[in-house]
């Protein structure tokens, strides 16, 4: 993998030029590497790399210069925000103020995450500095490196926690909490969950979780195709934030993932309303299948039509009567039956939004998508909600490790829109950003053997696959067409004509403007 194109695709648009030139400094390495051939006295070879060192240490200066700029920027303007607030200002100031204040967070935010990419590339181009030149370039360098001020200190990440606060404490319009029901007791009597035909809203109490049946068709007894819906109000105003799970019925791991993340929030400080759909497809989930009764996929159906077929009604409504209501949506998905994933995001990097959505999901892999036609997340791009596909490992079970790293990524995500006071968690790597991404898929049939584990790199030409005949016979070996990373494969051994063998993802120095894996 080349960490420049990585870096490039991480990089915010505007800030570029104020970014380490991790580019110009490899060339630079490798430059002064050439006039050093031949010298082993290890004086006269540091003196061959003198033009490297210089440089690295103008482009650290460069980037402190853009952390201290933009820190004490963002420091004058919180001050002068919270000085700015008054409770007797009018509508149009309140959101004129918000407004600024919202401008001052992405400021913050973006501060974040180019303080955390130039300290990452600094490291990388010192650990090749170290390779190329057989000299201690890390122990030289690096000590000056965490001397400067966007290295080693805090305050930006403390600024952004004192906007955050402040924001929540300004920002909180307190809404009326009905009574709570009263303790009957040890053993607790849940209710009757009703049935409703559309989700609204405004009819379910502040600082309380809800429960509620939506009804989206009718089965040939007449009597209602339901989904549960469970909603989480917050006691102050904010974004409502959507999960759907299991709109492909044997794709599970969304499920204890929206059990834990409800049994842990606290409606009393939650700031807008989060809506969680554990199971879209209800049917497909009662026969442990992918698809709705007739097997068809709802998520190439999207957005489904009122007067059409059965899947098409079921898409329309569910669209119509529940996601409509949001105003992002994260849409949990993991692999079909008989292969495995990563834990990766389907996102449109060109969009600001779904661009941070995706990377506060803490995934393994960031997959450049701008949705296919008929997926749940691109209809829901046609009406302005924000939308990602998050794939969480393995269909038909529970995984443990996988829910648990996607639950940190949806609570980040809710962090970021300042639903939750909880603080963003840090990955203990950096996710894969793949410009995009294809399939592979089998010639002919027989017995599939994929040889690369998912998350791991192949180059061009190595062998990723093989097919056997029943009888043992070598049929068909699959190449790799370009470098890549895995991110999903095949596993079943029976494997027919067509089959998908492997979900290669490719890294380019450039995000398409429409792309497409086919792959919903």
């Amino acid at each position: 993998m080349k960490f420049e194109q990585q870096l490039a695709l991480k990089t915010i648009p505007s800030w570029s030029p104020h970014y380490l030139n991790y580019k110009k400094l490899k060339a630079t390495l490798y430059s002064n590497a050439e006039l050093a051939n031949g010298h082993t006295d290890q004086s006269t070879r540091g003196e061959q790399f003198s033009g490297f060192r210089t440089y690295f240490l103008s482009e650290v200066e460069k980037v402190n210069r853009r952390y201290d700029d933009q820190e004490s920027s963002a420091r004058d303007t919180l001050k002068s925000l919270k000085a700015q607030w008054s409770t007797n200002q009018s509508d149009q100031e309140t959101e004129e103020w918000k407004a600024a204040f919202s401008k001052l967070l992405r400021q913050l935010e973006n501060l974040a995450d180019f303080t955390q990419s130039n300290i990452t590339a600094c490291r990388k181009i010192l650990k090749k500095a170290d390779k190329v030149t057989k000299l201690a370039m890390t122990r030289e360098l690096w000590p000056i490196v965490t001397s400067y001020r966007f290295a080693k200190s805090e305050s930006d990440e403390a600024l952004l926690h004192e906007a955050r606060a402040a924001w929540r404490k300004r920002t909180a319009i307190p809404v009326p909490i009905d009574e709570k029901p009263k303790d009957v007791g040890a053993r607790r009597v849940m209710p009757a969950v009703p049935t409703v035909s559309e989700l609204d809203l405004s009819a379910y109490p502040v600082g309380q979780i809800s429960r509620v049946w939506v009804a989206l068709a009718e089965d040939g007894m007449g009597l209602p195709i339901r989904v549960p819906v469970i909603i989480a109000k917050g006691t102050t105003e904010g974004p409502v934030v959507g999960i759907t799970a299991a709109l492909h019925g044997n794709e599970l791991n969304g499920i204890p993932l929206i059990h834990r993340l409800i049994s842990e929030l606290s409606p009393s400080s939650l700031h807008g309303t989060l809506v969680a759909v554990p199971v879209a497809n209800c049917p497909g989930f009662l026969l442990s299948q992918r698809g709705y009764t007739d097997g068809t996929d709802l998520n190439r159906v999207m957005p489904g039509k009122a007067n059409g077929s059965s899947p098409q009604v079921y898409a329309y409504n569910l669209l119509h009567r529940i996601i409509r209501n949001f105003e992002y949506l994260l849409d949990l998905h993991t692999a079909s039956r008989g292969r495995v994933n990563s834990l990766y995001v389907r996102a449109n990097l060109l969009d600001p939004r779904t661009a941070r959505m995706a990377r506060l999901q803490n995934p393994q892999i960031i997959v450049h998508n701008t949705s296919p036609d008929g997926s749940l997340r691109g209809a829901a791009m046609q009406r302005g909600i924000p939308a990602i596909t998050v794939e969480i490992g393995d269909p038909s079970r529970f995984q443990k490790r996988f829910v648990k790293n996607a639950l940190i990524g949806v609570t980040n995500i809710l962090s970021q829109l300042r639903m939750i006071p909880d603080e963003q968690s840090t990955p203990e790597y950096d996710p894969v950003v793949c410009t995009r991404s294809f399939w592979i898929f089998a010639k002919s049939g027989g017995i599939l053997t994929v040889i690369p584990d998912v998350n791991t790199w192949v180059r061009a030409g190595d062998l990723i696959a093989t097919i056997h005949s029943v009888f043992g016979d070598l049929e068909e070996e699959y190449y790799a067409p370009s470098d890549g990373i895995i991110v999903g494969k095949h596993v079943d051994p029976v494997c027919q004509s067509g089959n998908r063998i492997l979900h290669l993802g490719v890294v380019e120095d450039e995000l398409p403007q429409v792309v497409d894996d086919g792959h919903m």
